[in-house]
């Protein structure tokens, strides 16, 4: 069995930099045409001028006969001002900017801390230039239970953002609940949307700790309840234009992961589009696996759908346990695992 799909896209993708840049680029390179790379880089991609710079580094990185395309993103902060979207829209090189509340996951400590009070101008900008909000919607307060934080994000900061400017693009990204299923449904079609991880379709709560403690599954927005799952897969499966592939691919050395005070982040790119199928296969719903994966992105971003095509076979493959580089290794999402679906270029 195989099917035939238009290339997809990464529409949440972070690629860091150095070393890390260097492994895990042709990753993601050899399965799909375009990413919105995260700009959660020491120090942040704040400016036009910085995105630029950035994206040489990452085409320098893809293998030299990769049509691999990284679509930036500005990384904003109290001080971000108007004129820095308008030259970002006018660069063809930024196509949206991320909102980070400080202190929400990693390399987040020079996010925002006052949304309507110091961005507002930034944000109406925003909706002039057509130029889309990523938002990581999560509540960074320590009185709010860590799995809550999603939904009083969407309560507290999403619900009032999109009230006060409707014609903001937003894409709620990494979504882990049915709160925000729900939230992102009752929206306008065209101005909010979400991405999608395979972690999250795939992954309860439980994978955290079954057989002690799992710190390679362990990721911000942290996975949630299986009720939780369960809504976020048959949102994604029901054919709606609302949800996109974003893998929130986030590679760290093994030892970063596998230690005392272990770092957030689940690396899937070279796995992602072999566990979106088996979720859609899962789902009897393959029929729509390629509307997710190559069709809504592109359409909610306003681009042109990718012209080539890959394949995906049903063919078992067994994942590997580790990447292994000079710094040290990666280990993957789903590290020996046997998979059934495996993509090629067609």
């Amino acid at each position: 069995m195989e099917l035939t799909l238009t290339q997809p896209d990464d529409w949440h993708l972070h690629l860091r930099d150095g070393d890390l840049l260097q492994a895990v680029a042709p990753h993601s390179a050899n399965h799909f045409g375009r990413a919105i790379v995260m700009p959660n880089l020491k120090p942040p991609i704040t400016t036009t001028a910085a995105a630029i710079t950035y994206q040489e580094s990452i085409l320098k990185a893809v293998p030299a006969d990769s049509n691999f395309t990284p679509l930036m993103t500005l990384y904003l902060t109290d001080t971000t001002s108007p004129d820095e979207i308008k030259l970002a829209r006018r660069s063809g090189v930024v196509f949206a900017v991320k909102l980070y509340p400080a202190g929400a996951t990693t390399n987040s400590q020079d996010g925002v801390t006052d949304l309507f009070g110091k961005c507002l101008p930034v944000l109406e900008e925003m909706v002039e230039q057509n130029m889309p909000l990523l938002v990581h919607g999560e509540v960074t307060d320590p009185n709010v239970d860590v799995f809550d934080r999603e939904k009083v994000f969407i309560d507290t900061v999403l619900q009032p953002l999109i009230q006060r400017l409707p014609r903001l693009k937003v894409v709620m990204e990494h979504i882990t609940t049915a709160d925000a299923v729900r939230f992102v449904e009752s929206g306008e079609e065209g101005f909010l949307a979400a991405t999608v991880t395979p972690q999250h379709l795939l992954l309860n709560r439980n994978a955290l700790f079954q057989g002690g403690l799992q710190p390679h599954n362990y990721c911000l927005p942290v996975l949630k309840r299986e009720t939780h799952r369960q809504a976020i897969v048959s949102a994604v499966t029901s054919g709606s234009k609302r949800f996109f592939l974003g893998t929130d691919s986030a590679p760290h050395e093994r030892q970063r992961k596998e230690c005392a005070c272990g770092c957030a982040g689940i690396y899937n790119a070279p796995v992602a589009l072999s566990l979106y199928a088996k979720v859609f296969e899962e789902a009897g719903a393959l029929d729509k696996l390629e509307a997710f994966t190559s069709f809504n992105g592109p359409d909610f971003y306003g681009l042109p759908r990718n012209a080539s095509k890959i394949k995906l076979i049903k063919t078992s493959w067994k994942v590997p346990e580790s990447f292994s580089f000079s710094f040290g290794d990666i280990i993957p999402m789903s590290a020996g695992q046997t998979l059934e679906w495996q993509s090629c270029f067609s």
